[in-house]
């Protein structure tokens, strides 16, 4: 996923995400061909790389066509579409499968993507600004780190799962498959500190905003998977439900998640990323704090409000799922402000990365600890047997048992959901790094770059001007600033919007970037002022 993030940095995002359709169209084909189980399985790894690279260049791209205040909006449409199809796509799924069969569900893949090509041929501009930057100043992809990064992801995914949790918290080639990925990962930061070419370029990366980031998308995705897990294995095994009625039940927090996705996006690009996110982080850890205090009837069970009475699971769980969402597009647009236009594409990957590995580690620890709590509550428990004692007496025993473990599975699920909302605790935390001012404003850089008569004094723009000094006067002052070896990607999102509005009346000054310092200690992005 990071490779082909840096794939649509460097090919533009519309070729990136026609590629990956027209692949997802080609792995949909061969998985509904499939005769033997190798084919079958190539088919749907195919699939999952292809679709896997999706959504990261569907990010880079809205923030390509949204730089300004809109991204956090836009970002959280995105978001809402994305876990919005979490919700219908089972039940698309579900209901295509009774119609037409399995191999039905992926043969209708194919219409659907030639679909989607014509759309992004025709809706999709050819060239983002990434995209202009990346043709004029294109370099080699790190195939090495990539390959050294997707091997490392993949071994903690074997490692991690685990068909069969009754017999222990990791399947038995779990530890050496875990210690080959940890292997694959510290030679994966060796190459990337010694490479010339690198996945990410630090160079004008904000660190502590992309960290912050990152933190929140990895605690978020840890609670998100440990609710769609346990949430459903809480309706079958405390409240007695079958699996359809269970899934039922955990709507509630689905919807919500859409809801969330969308309402923090319109905020947050009014209020600003840090308030948004920490605010949803928090509302999450309140709701599986909520949770964790489920009492044995929940169902009839209710928050008295005064003026308002509300369902305690149903209200409960959309709290949960409400907080989650909320944070989906202001981490992604913080990630994004983070790192410069030209590398988008894998600072999106790494943010869908982050959340798919907290889901992994998330659940499997978690679940971990909920395992070894209930055999842990349940070691003296002996399992009544209707020999030896009266019908009355088996009946009053079996009873007993019956009520010591309901009570050994509500203290482990309360107990995973109580760490749960510390996990929340800890993303609201993360999310206070985020913060770098309202959006829309902009920071001072650590260079000074003057107009080339090179006089400290700023030279005016004038409107008289003639069109083609202006332009000699702007690309001096970009050869300045890659003289100092500032990447002029830094500051080519900027001039378009910056040189029409010192061509509109009232709106005409100086052109030149603030600050000083040595450009070797430069992190924060360029902003060319007129």
């Amino acid at each position: 996923m990071p490779l082909l993030g840096q794939a649509s940095d460097r090919f533009g995002r519309r070729a990136l995400l026609q590629a990956c359709l027209v692949t997802f169209a080609a792995a949909s084909a061969v998985t509904a061909v499939a005769t033997t189980l190798p084919v079958l399985v190539a088919g749907r790894t195919l699939q999952g790389v292809a679709g896997g690279a999706l959504l990261p260049v569907s990010m880079a791209l809205a923030a390509d066509l949204w730089p300004g205040r809109g991204r956090s909006t836009a970002l959280g449409a995105l978001g809402a579409a994305q876990e919005l199809g979490s919700v219908l796509g089972p039940l698309y799924g579900a209901g295509l499968a009774a119609l037409a069969g399995w191999r039905g569900v992926f043969w209708v893949n194919v219409p659907l993507v030639l679909a989607a090509v014509v759309a992004v041929q025709l809706a999709v501009p050819a060239k983002t600004r990434s995209a202009a930057v990346g043709s004029q100043n294109r370099a080699p992809m790190d195939l090495v780190g990539g390959g050294l990064l997707a091997l490392t992801l993949g071994l903690l995914v074997v490692g991690l799962y685990n068909p069969d949790p009754d017999r222990g918290v990791l399947p038995s080639w779990g530890l050496p498959v875990l210690g080959a990925a940890a292997v694959t990962g510290v030679a994966f930061l060796l190459w990337e500190r010694r490479a010339t070419v690198r996945l990410l370029d630090p160079a004008g990366v904000q660190w502590r905003v992309f960290l912050g980031a990152l933190g929140v998308s990895l605690t978020a995705g840890a609670a998100l998977l440990v609710t769609l897990v346990d949430i459903e294995l809480y309706a079958q095994t405390v409240l007695g439900r079958n699996g359809a009625a269970a899934t039922a039940i955990l709507v509630r927090f689905l919807v919500a998640l859409p809801i969330g996705a969308l309402v923090g996006g319109v905020v947050a690009s009014r209020v600003g990323d840090v308030v948004v996110t920490v605010a949803g982080m928090v509302l999450a850890a309140a709701g599986y704090l909520l949770i964790a205090g489920w009492p044995a009837d929940v169902l009839a069970a209710h928050h008295d409000l005064g003026l308002l009475t509300l369902p305690r699971l149903d209200s409960d769980l959309a709290l949960a799922g409400l907080g989650l969402g909320l944070v989906i597009a202001p981490l992604s647009a913080a990630a994004l402000r983070a790192t410069p236009a030209d590398r988008h594409g894998v600072a999106s990957a790494a943010v869908v990365v982050a959340r798919m590995t907290g889901m992994l580690v998330g659940v499997a620890a978690l679940s971990a600890w909920g395992l070894h709590r209930f055999r842990e509550l349940t070691a003296e428990l002996s399992t009544p047997l209707p020999f030896g004692v009266s019908a009355q007496v088996y009946q009053q025993q079996l009873a007993a048992y019956q009520l010591a473990l309901q009570g050994a599975l509500r203290t482990q699920y309360r107990e995973i959901f109580l760490l749960t909302s510390g996990v929340c605790l800890l993303g609201a935390v993360c999310a206070l790094l985020i913060g770098s001012g309202r959006p829309g404003r902009t920071t001072q850089s650590a260079h000074s770059v003057e107009d080339n008569s090179g006089g400290a004094q700023r030279r005016p723009l004038r409107q008289d001007e003639p069109h083609q000094v202006i332009g000699h006067r702007i690309v001096h002052a970009l050869h300045a600033l890659q003289h100092d070896g500032v990447p002029v990607a830094h500051v080519a999102d900027q001039l378009a919007a910056k040189l029409v509005g010192q061509l509109h009346p009232g709106l005409v000054g100086g052109c030149r970037v603030t600050g000083g310092g040595d450009h070797q200690h430069w992190r924060q992005p360029v902003h060319l002022r007129f």
